[in-house]
């Protein structure tokens, strides 16, 4: 009965944690949104990480140096990982937050598991079954309506939005990181592999920070409208909806959880909506349509028919 009641809350806190990630996923676009005038993308992404990292090194610290030497054996693994993942996604996410909307960074960051499938069968031979290549299309198709906002002139033009475009690389760059994490798996516990990564992408971004603080953007006054975005950033979308995101994964399986992420794009909308006055309009409606319908024709599992019971 203990059992049954502890797996039953393991269950529940899965699911809450898995409703919450998405909201603190889209939460991340609307804040970065609305501070990316006061704070540039590459200090948002620095100092986010640097907080996470003094937050998670006294748990984490320990476990990296008992493995630290399988860390150095699979030291060039963990570079590219953390570049793609840590440095790059979230510092071109900021970036795009200067020139396109909230609601256009949650649908296009929406289509990570389409970026993810297609370059899994590109890079790793992946079987992609009709079905799933229909939904890529499709999502591919909503990407474009979105960049495009529903004119055609803007494709044939090359007139989209560079935030556009510029959160296409991040999710691109966040679909090598995933395909890379199959391809070089690193045997590490979950919170030693998070803690390394974070130390790790931060000291990647350091340079590029610091030549960005130097001669272009510059720095930022610290205050509490800068301070609590940053604390957010490093605290929610960051090590919460890490954790909460792995501990769904476990529990309920990667095809339950992925479900999960159609959220994000619809929190974004409603928070953007309220904190940023942003509007839907009716190229949002049909390219997030086009995506969401392609994301659930490409990340449907193939499930045998029937298991017979053992006796």
């Amino acid at each position: 009965m203990a059992s049954s009641q502890s797996f039953s809350k393991s269950k529940a806190l899965a699911y809450t944690g898995l409703v919450l990630t998405p909201l603190f996923w889209a939460g991340n676009a609307v804040v970065a949104r609305g501070t990316v005038q006061d704070i540039p993308p590459l200090s948002m992404s620095f100092w986010r990480w640097i907080i996470a990292l003094a937050i998670l090194l006294p748990f984490g610290l320990p476990g990296v140096l008992h493995h630290r030497q399988v860390i150095r054996q699979h030291l060039g693994s963990m570079v590219a990982l953390a570049t793609f993942s840590v440095a790059a996604f979230n510092s071109l996410l900021y970036y795009a937050a200067i020139t396109t909307t909230a609601t256009n960074i949650a649908l296009i960051n929406a289509t990570i598991p389409i970026f993810v499938a297609l370059l899994a069968w590109l890079m790793l031979g992946d079987r992609t079954r009709p079905i799933q290549a229909l939904g890529i299309g499709l999502a591919v198709l909503g990407i474009l309506v979105v960049i495009a906002r529903g004119r055609l002139s803007v494709l044939t033009g090359l007139q989209a939005q560079p935030g556009d475009l510029i959160m296409v690389a991040a999710v691109f760059s966040w679909g090598l990181f995933s395909v890379l994490l199959r391809r070089q798996a690193v045997p590490l516990p979950a919170l030693t592999f998070l803690t390394t990564q974070i130390l790790l992408g931060t000291l990647i971004i350091l340079p590029f920070y610091l030549m960005d603080l130097f001669f272009f953007a510059g720095g930022f006054d610290l205050s509490r409208d800068t301070a609590l975005p940053l604390l957010y950033f490093a605290i929610f979308p960051g090590i919460l909806a890490y954790g909460f995101w792995n501990h769904g994964v476990h529990t309920i399986g990667p095809g339950g959880a992925a479900i999960f992420m159609y959220l994000t794009p619809v929190y974004a909308s409603v928070l953007a909506g309220l904190f940023l006055g942003e509007s839907l309009g009716l190229f949002h409606i049909v390219g997030g349509g086009l995506i969401l319908v392609g994301l659930l024709l490409a990340t449907r599992v193939k499930r045998p028919a029937f298991h017979k019971a053992e006796d």
